[in-house]
């Protein structure tokens, strides 16, 4: 299967020099928790040895949230994407630690993982929180969420599942909201033109730290399909 190439990226590949506890989570947990990439689409219900809904998240940053909402939701699985290696270490440590097992990562483009690792209408929820903003007018070209992403969520979520998107930039917010409510396929569950409240979203220290400067959160959930 040949992958489809896009020339602009979401993201830059800084790679951060990694902790010695972040080297040794990666040797030492990557064969437990890892997923290789690989053109060829995953077994979900072998690769967590159940069946349960699949919660994916696309760029977890250090992986806090992620873990928090794993622990959090033991009849949940969840599937971490993200190309910063220190993260996907940091993450590795925190799961190694307290010994989960409903969450395994893969440290690779999330573009290129939906398309060709992801089963259609596979995951009841994507996950997409503080994407890089590209505030400069220039960057914004390199945005994720656009048409393209969205229709690729879609395909890849069950029918009423639901796409859960975050950002404390509002000029992102406001970008984000308009793409998704002209999206076909999608329902607002907090209805056209709104933001969703009191979503249970675990917030993180970049968010607190953000919210001590003044910076506002805008939280977006949207459901496959009608809102019921």
């Amino acid at each position: 299967m040949e992958i489809r190439r896009r020339t602009i990226k979401s993201y830059v590949l800084r790679q951060g020099r990694l902790t010695r506890g972040q080297q040794q989570a990666l040797d030492k947990l990557w064969p437990v928790y890892g997923i290789d990439f690989e053109a060829e689409l995953l077994d979900l219900d072998t690769l967590f040895k159940r069946t349960a809904p699949i919660v994916l998240e696309v760029g977890f940053g250090n992986g806090d949230s992620l873990f928090q909402q794993a622990v959090s939701n033991p009849n949940n699985s969840y599937i971490g994407i993200e190309v910063h290696r220190p993260g996907v270490g940091h993450l590795l440590h925190l799961a190694g630690d307290a010994g989960i097992t409903n969450l395994r990562v893969i440290n690779h483009d999330a573009v290129e993982v939906l398309q060709l690792q992801i089963p259609d209408h596979s995951l009841d929820c994507v996950q997409l929180f503080f994407p890089d903003p590209w505030h400069k007018k220039r960057h914004h070209k390199r945005r994720i969420v656009k048409a393209e992403f969205i229709r690729l969520v879609c395909q890849k979520l069950k029918p009423g599942g639901l796409f859960h998107l975050a950002t404390d930039w509002q000029d992102y917010a406001e970008h984000m909201l308009a793409e998704m409510d002209q999206a076909e396929g999608f329902s607002n569950i907090a209805g056209k033109g709104n933001y969703a409240e009191n979503t249970g979203r675990p917030s993180t220290k970049f968010e607190h730290r953000g919210q001590r400067l003044g910076h506002g959160v805008w939280d977006l959930v949207f459901r496959k399909g009608s809102v019921v």
